[in-house]
């Protein structure tokens, strides 16, 4: 496979659900009498949004949602003096338009959607204020590629395997077409942010920045052109469309090793500081104003020893039942022999590991499988008979992590299927190691059913009941500028996917998982909970990166001194790596990294604050369902409202 040659195919797939895709609630002319002001403001302002953000559009599929959006996707944002002026002077009209509203007179569902409409205007205005687009260096990286991958995903589909009508192609030329002028001025921002002190961190510039940008270019001159030869097949506009994209896919190619030169004369690789922090005072306005947590960096800092805490004794005792079944006769006394014996189950269950990268994706292809399967065997769901999941590889544009991620469907359109990707390994024996048979289950649960690709089809199929602001990502759709507000809803329903799936059963102690995959499970709590730990200590200066990246290999993978250990040891390097890997992506991304345990452990109360409501009419399905339908917004918007349907 080439290196961004995604399999778009799937874009011919129809999705799970053939439903409605146009969200939006209510017309101001339908809503009641109170929230008729509001409800202007607020479609104006979504709409607005999505004009001024192309590629969030096109990741949402904005043209389904209306017409005016239709060439939206042939632009890119503009990020230049004057196109953030525009922005800026929109976003304080529609905030001063609320201004002039009273919250206490709107409907206990528009209320929310006032709440959630403010906070993401005051991340936007909070980060331009900051220069944060002075050293958005993967911002610059990611979106235009991104934008074009989103495009191809969701093109109408022929026979022969061909995509795309002449007007979607020519949005895609039209979009390679604007990416020199959108690198001049990222190079112009990145410039004056030099000038001001304003730097983005030596690894952003290297792993997201240098590699990113070279991949980009290998993409636009080559890849893109081979795919699209494909795709348009023998059609009468092919030949010129095939030699616009020929011509705008050179140029663009030729900006981003431009773009890689500009980078590594601007910036020092070897200068030592780490601009990554965002100190104490912002961390804890992020937490306020886009996760609505009303704790504080010192609090959670706290609150994430003692979670690592508890799953650690977690793991202690599945591990004992987990070494009693392989026959290993281990020391589960003391809490370094407890530590020490789960590293031995560990390594055990490390043997049987998939030979190689192909097997590795059927092993998680065949997990998902059986994850549906025993959903429907449960009646979790209402589940399709013709629900399927699919495991694709992770591009490297999409992230530097080597963990497992989910891309959903554009929830706008008909066009276009969620994508479950996995990193592959390069057969690298001590990385195939670390995702041994054991370890896919939870994986795939958190990634697939009933984690991140049957919450998003589940949301798309109840779409006309979520409010179109609820589905943005306001800054990014996941890159350093990201607001991470919709992370709270969506990882934390994987992460509190993967403990129900772990809810005892007749018969089934461990629920879906084998007592080796339920280690695993638990595990992944453990790492989330580490993930507090690490990412409060290492924006607030509580942690060095190298601090938090030996505490990760030690808490999360049971392996103390790994990157000691590295240089002679292909386990211990595979696990340092990783460890390296997440804290990176942590140190990019403030705040993602807390809202899988936050966002879990949020759900866990609410669901408990509703059982003693519901009584003897509780059921987990009606809560499940309803939670989802809230859309992709933290609980701390939605909270009083939902209990009150009780």
């Amino acid at each position: 496979m080439h290196r961004r040659d995604f399999v778009i195919r799937s874009a011919q797939a129809a999705a799970a659900f053939g439903i409605l895709r146009q969200v939006g609630a209510c017309a101001p002319s339908q809503a009641p009498a109170g929230d008729a002001a509001f409800l202007a403001i607020r479609d104006h302002y979504f709409l607005k949004f999505l004009e001024l953000n192309p590629v969030t559009s096109t990741y949402l599929g904005g043209d389904g949602y209306s017409s005016t959006l239709a060439q939206v996707n042939g632009r890119l944002r503009d990020w230049s003096a004057v196109g953030m002026e525009v922005e800026q002077a929109f976003h304080r009209e529609i905030m001063s338009n609320l201004a002039e509203l009273d919250p206490a007179r709107l409907s206990p569902s528009a209320a929310i959607d006032y709440r959630v409409v403010q906070a993401q205007i005051g991340f936007l205005l909070h980060q331009h204020d900051r220069g944060y687009h002075q050293r958005a260096v993967d911002t610059y990286v990611a979106e235009p590629f991104s934008g074009v991958d989103w495009q191809m995903q969701q093109m109408q589909s022929f026979d022969s395997g061909m995509l795309g009508t002449e007007d979607e192609w020519t949005l895609v030329a039209e979009r390679v077409e604007a990416i020199p002028a959108y690198v001049a001025v990222a190079r112009a921002n990145l410039e004056a942010g030099k000038t001001h002190g304003n730097l983005p961190d030596r690894r952003l510039v290297q792993e997201d920045g240098i590699a990113g940008a070279r991949a980009n270019a290998t993409y636009f001159r080559t890849t893109l052109g081979n795919s699209a030869k494909e795709y348009l097949g023998p059609r009468p506009f092919a030949r010129t469309m095939l030699d616009r994209l020929a011509t705008a896919g050179a140029a663009a190619a030729d900006a981003w090793a431009g773009f890689v030169t500009f980078l590594q004369q601007a910036y020092d690789p070897k200068e030592t500081t780490d601009r990554f922090m965002t100190g104490e005072e912002e961390y804890d306005w992020r937490l306020r104003n886009c996760l609505r947590v009303p704790r504080t960096a010192a609090e959670l800092w706290e609150y994430g020893g003692r979670q690592v805490s508890l799953y650690e004794e977690k793991m202690f005792v599945v591990a004992q039942e987990v070494a009693t079944g392989l026959k290993l006769t281990l020391p589960f006394g003391t809490d370094a022999d407890k530590r020490a014996s789960v590293r031995r189950v560990i390594d055990a269950l490390a043997k049987d590991s998939p030979r190689n990268d192909d097997e590795l994706f059927a092993w998680y292809r065949e997990a998902g499988e059986r994850a549906v399967a025993y959903g429907r065997a449960q009646q979790m769901f209402d589940i399709p008979a013709d629900y399927r999941l699919d495991v694709v590889p992770l591009p490297p544009v999409l992230g530097s992590s080597g963990d497992a991620t989910y891309y959903p469907a554009p929830p706008f359109k008909k066009s276009g299927v969620g994508r479950f990707y996995l990193p592959p390994t390069g057969n690298d024996p001590g990385a195939l190691r670390l995702r041994n048979r054991a370890s896919v289950a939870d994986t795939a649960v958190h990634e697939g059913f009933p984690g991140h690709d049957w919450d998003y089809r589940y949301m798309t199929q109840h779409a006309a009941e979520i409010s179109n602001v609820r589905w943005l990502t306001p800054g990014a759709v996941e890159d350093s500028s990201s607001m991470w507000e919709d992370s709270m809803a969506t990882e934390g329903w994987a992460l509190y996917a993967e403990d129900l799936m772990a809810e005892p059963a007749p018969d089934k102690p461990h629920g879906f998982y084998t007592a080796a995959e339920h280690l695993y499970e638990l595990q992944g709590q453990l790492r989330r909970a580490v993930r507090v730990r690490v990412d409060v200590g290492i924006h607030t200066g509580r942690m060095t990166f190298d601090e938090a990246a030996d505490f990760f290999a030690e808490h999360a993978h049971f392996y103390s001194g790994a990157c000691r250990a590295a240089a002679g040891n292909a386990d211990a390097r595979a696990v340092c790596e990783t460890s390296s890997q997440a804290i990176y992506r942590y140190s990019k991304w403030p705040t993602q990294a807390i809202t899988y345990n936050l966002g879990k452990n949020e759900i866990i109360a609410l669901r408990d604050a509703w059982k003693e409501k519901k009584g003897a009419a509780f059921t987990a399905r009606d809560f499940h369902e309803r939670f989802m339908r809230q859309g992709t917004i933290p609980v701390g918007y939605f909270r009083e409202a939902f209990l009150g349907q009780a």
